[in-house]
């Protein structure tokens, strides 16, 4: 069992920077494949981002890329997304999640094993 759990959520302005953490616990957090999700009200959850546990490779969705950075410290069981340039399309609970699949690319929500209660972002206008 992995148990994670996400913060740094809030509300910002667009063009605002935010950082999200997630904290994992459990079985060996350097194992697993992580990635970062979001759900807007009404839409359904897309990928974000996801990082390998190997080498750190790491794969974003296009709306994302070259704005969201997606990292991990092994030695501290953490992920992290560096969120910059923030758009009000940004806006959506966003959760971390572990896979057991190798990485990167993994971006299909079933494929992961262990997901967190997600935090909050809202980008206003």
């Amino acid at each position: 069992q992995v148990q994670l759990v996400e913060s740094g959520g809030g509300l910002v302005q667009a063009g605002a920077s935010l950082r999200l953490s997630c904290s994992a616990s459990g079985r060996t957090f350097s194992t697993y494949t992580m990635g970062w999700f979001r759900q807007a009200p009404g839409k359904e959850r897309e990928f974000v981002a996801d990082i390998s546990w190997s080498v750190g490779k790491t794969y974003y969705a296009d709306a994302v890329k070259g704005r969201f950075t997606i990292s991990r410290d092994n030695a501290k069981n953490t992920l992290y997304l560096q969120m910059n340039s923030l758009r009000p399309e940004d806006t959506a609970f966003y959760y971390c999640a572990a896979s057991i699949r190798y990485g990167p690319s993994v971006d299909l929500s079933y494929l992961y094993d262990y997901w967190g209660q997600g935090t909050q972002v809202t980008v206003s206008s």
